[in-house]
């Protein structure tokens, strides 16, 4: 064990921890798990992972051939489980690194990327764990009731992070009425019928408050989540007062009508996985995902499939979404919120539902973090010449019509060599002593520079008389 292998730098204490250096077990925090109402991780999850803990084991991964993964979440999950002995490109490892957002500090730069620091509490010592992350996995809200991270997504947007789901669409997710008015574009476009989203209204300010709505109605003030900031008002009594508490909140607010629902429907979108679950209250509250509620998965059917691909097509592409609605007493359904890869996983599905996500984590991370032939470190030719002829004709399909120009100026250049015969004699094309161009074994004369040895000549010709047309055009003009 290496305690000594500290760097420090003057101000907080600063420094930097290895892998293999010894962590005490931490039990994790207290408080309710955000995989409610059943999550298998919560007996499962290491106890130190989370909160900048790491496990005392050596690493299982080979730092020469790795991608660092990390993923952002709390500590009940223990996401390194679900990557153990994956790998990508034939035999790179993943290397996952675990923290929340309030836990992560991070600086980008314009030619070496992002760079993260991860608070490690170690034997009461404050540490810090810097690395720069290959790809990343968001499983936390950037923005709720209390908190808002977005200037760590500019960061890691800054510094060319790819990420699942992919960080400009975890942007549009800062402000819950901009999500909803592209709902409302697939209602347009799809109609009611089709895409029952429920009504709305949105006021910028609470100025703007004045007529009132037919009642009962749900008032959403800003952007929040599980419950919070959502108010059920029955009189315009009780609106007017509403109005007065949005007043000294700074913030803008959306109505809409309370429809008395028999059940929640979460609708979930994983890659090309779907799940449907049933959600009801059995606690008394209104709000369906608050309190004790009775959890049941149903069967998708293509109703729900299209409300999930629709919304899928967010944003420039969701990797992950999920659509919640409610089912009125009436028998009518409703669209009322869509969330991206910070989804909450319900049900006895989690476990799947985590490698699910998983898979597709790392579907990504061989697209988006192949490495250079620098980077490989390979000893195998055949290696080198697979990324070669593969790897590099996927990333940059241009490449073949420049290979073709630079043989046909390696030909020209062959041709104008010493030895060539200078009134373009097709016998005395080729010199003495030179490699046949056809190919190995050829004894007789390439077919392949013959034509280019006239067409440099005719090239020439052309040059002089443009040229002998400028001069005498000029003595003219003299005259």
């Amino acid at each position: 064990m290496n305690f000594l292998k500290r760097r420090f730098s003057s101000g907080d204490l600063q420094g930097e921890l290895r892998d293999e250096d010894f962590i005490p077990p931490v039990a994790p925090r207290k408080g309710p798990s955000p995989s409610a109402p059943s999550s298998p991780s919560k007996t499962t999850s290491a106890p130190g992972i989370g909160r900048g803990f790491f496990s005392a084991n050596k690493p299982t991964y080979n730092r020469d051939r790795c991608k660092t993964l990390l993923v952002i979440d709390d500590c009940h999950t223990d996401w390194s489980k679900y990557f153990r002995g994956k790998k990508i490109f034939g035999d790179w490892d993943i290397r996952v690194e675990q923290a929340e957002f309030a836990e992560i500090n991070l600086a980008a730069y314009t030619d070496s990327g992002c760079m993260v620091d991860i608070q490690v509490n170690r034997n009461g010592t404050k540490v810090v764990r810097s690395f720069k992350p290959d790809f990343l996995l968001v499983r936390q809200h950037v923005r709720d009731a209390h908190e808002d991270w977005r200037n760590l997504l500019l960061g890691f947007q800054y510094g060319g992070v790819p990420s699942v789901n992919a960080l400009h669409s975890q942007y549009q997710f800062l402000d819950k009425p901009w999500v909803f008015a592209h709902l409302i574009m697939i209602q347009k476009r799809l109609g009611k019928e089709m895409f029952p989203l429920i009504e709305q209204a949105y006021y910028p300010n609470h100025k703007e408050m004045l007529i009132t709505p037919k009642f009962p109605v749900v008032v959403k003030i800003g952007h929040a989540h599980s419950g919070l900031g959502k108010v059920r008002l029955g009189s315009h009594y009780d609106f007017q007062d509403i109005a007065g508490v949005v007043a000294v909140t700074s913030c803008y607010s959306t109505t809409e009508p309370y429809i008395d629902s028999k059940y929640d429907l979460h609708i979930q979108k994983i890659g090309n996985k779907y799940k449907a679950f049933m959600r009801k209250s059995i606690s008394g509250n209104w709000k369906a995902n608050t309190g004790s509620a009775m959890l049941e998965q149903i069967a998708m059917n293509e109703r729900f499939k299209t409300w999930a691909d629709e919304c899928a097509e967010m944003f420039g592409g969701l990797d992950m979404v999920a659509v919640g609605a409610i089912q009125g007493k009436d028998g009518k359904e409703y669209i009322i919120e869509v969330n991206g890869s910070s989804m909450t996983l319900l049900g006895e599905t989690q476990e799947e539902d985590r490698r699910h996500i998983a898979e597709l984590v790392l579907g990504k991370m061989q697209i988006y973090c192949r490495p250079t032939p620098t980077m490989s470190k390979t000893s195998s030719t055949g290696g080198l010449m697979h990324y070669a002829m593969n790897g590099s004709q996927d990333r940059m399909g241009p490449n073949q019509p420049m290979s073709q120009q630079q043989q046909q100026m390696q030909q020209n250049q062959m041709s104008q060599m010493p030895g060539n015969n200078p009134q373009g004699n097709p016998a005395n094309a080729r010199g003495p002593g030179m490699m046949p161009i056809g190919g190995q074994g050829q004894t007789g004369p390439s077919p392949m520079p013959l034509p280019q040895v006239g067409r440099n000549q005719s090239m020439d010709e052309e040059d002089t008389m443009r040229n002998l047309r400028k001069t005498f055009a000029g003595i003219f003009g003299d005259m």
